[in-house]
């Protein structure tokens, strides 16, 4: 058990998908040797698939009785999405271009420029991102919501339960959880009991590495790139019971910060505010009262209360429409950045 837990709330209602954030963690973290289809930090459109290619039904996380469940590790070419080249020539240049993969140095069939494992060249059929923007629905209630996603830092880890090594810890003065280079072994035990697939397996080195919520820069007192890099304000960074923070105002004050799939019983501390959506239309083109993205599966994603959670924020935007205050909006509007992170130095340099 840690002293306290750090955490981390998104709003969803503000996410435009635009993959700041992933580019910001990217760059900074998983960018180096046998990395290329880790992503600490993704984004998602829903309904889909996500990443890994079907995290949500892959097992893990603990059963009923507190025993952790069994779950699949995900394949880098099915599940990841082997990367693949594009005969720009071709593609740009269609007429008269000179196809690269028929010339007497690139046999026809190769992959201009990938390994031979990867030959001969096929069309991908998975990837990051590869669900981005489709939906679901029919016009014109078509619909799709984005979902950012970073290891929960979960305070009853299912990765950690499941590391034979102890590899696996929580940091006692902020509840960053973290993987031990040197005792882990790939095992990836702990990747199987990640119930969120945010666990990564490096082949090259041999070893699980996961988001480490950027606790170089936390101890700095600076929020975590992913964060601070966001174009849409989406993200708050605080303890969760500092009760003058933003996350504790969110998920404990005003109750509108769910956990995404409580139910895997890892008990996560990455929370997100639900999206409001536009109402259906019905054959006229008249709104119908219904959400157009449907609550059932919001439910599905972040638990019952989410129904409860919509009618608030929906009652509280009406507020700050008709010029009332509005504690809830103004926070979630985040007119001065620096107050989405409440990072005390002191509370968490060694």
């Amino acid at each position: 058990m840690s002293r306290r837990q750090l955490a981390m709330v998104m709003d969803l209602n503000k996410c435009i998908g635009c993959q700041t954030c992933t580019s910001a963690c990217k760059t900074q973290w998983t960018n180096r040797n046998g990395r290329d289809y880790m992503y600490w930090n993704n984004v998602e459109t829903h309904p889909g698939r996500g990443y890994p290619r079907d995290w949500r039904k892959s097992g893990g996380g603990f059963d009923v009785a507190g025993k952790v469940k069994e779950g699949r590790i995900p394949n880098l070419a099915h599940d990841y999405g082997v990367p693949f080249d594009l005969n720009y020539a071709k593609a740009l240049n269609a007429q008269g271009a000179q196809d690269p993969h028929n010339d007497a140095e690139h046999p026809k069939g190769a992959s201009f420029g990938a390994p031979p494992h990867l030959q001969p060249l096929t069309p991908p059929t998975f990837g990051p991102g590869w669900d981005e923007d489709a939906g679901a629905g029919e016009y014109p209630n078509t619909h799709f919501f984005y979902l950012p996603r970073i290891c929960n830092h979960c305070s009853n880890p299912a990765c950690l339960a499941a590391c034979p090594r102890g590899a696996i810890y929580k940091r006692e003065e902020d509840g960053i959880v973290l993987v031990d280079q040197e005792r882990c072994r790939g095992y990836q035990h702990c990747v199987g009991a990640c119930p969120y697939k945010k666990v990564y397996f490096n082949p090259m080195f041999r070893r699980s590495e996961k988001c480490i919520f950027c606790y170089p820069r936390i101890e700095q007192g600076l929020a975590p790139a992913c964060a601070r890099q966001c174009a849409g304000r989406i993200r708050f960074v605080s303890f969760l019971d500092d009760e003058d923070g933003p996350v504790h105002k969110l998920v404990t004050k005003w109750k509108v910060a769910l956990p995404l799939h409580a139910e895997f019983g890892t008990q996560p501390n990455v929370y997100y505010v639900p999206p409001l959506s536009p109402d259906k239309l019905d054959a006229q083109g008249r709104p119908t009262g219904e959400r157009r993205i449907p609550d059932t599966f919001l439910v599905e994603l972040f638990g019952p209360r989410v129904p409860d959670v919509l009618k608030l924020l929906q009652a509280e935007r009406e507020k700050k429409r008709r010029g009332e205050a509005s504690e809830l909006m103004d926070l979630l509007i985040a007119y001065r950045h620096e107050e989405m992170f409440r990072i005390p130095v002191a509370e968490v340099k060694r």
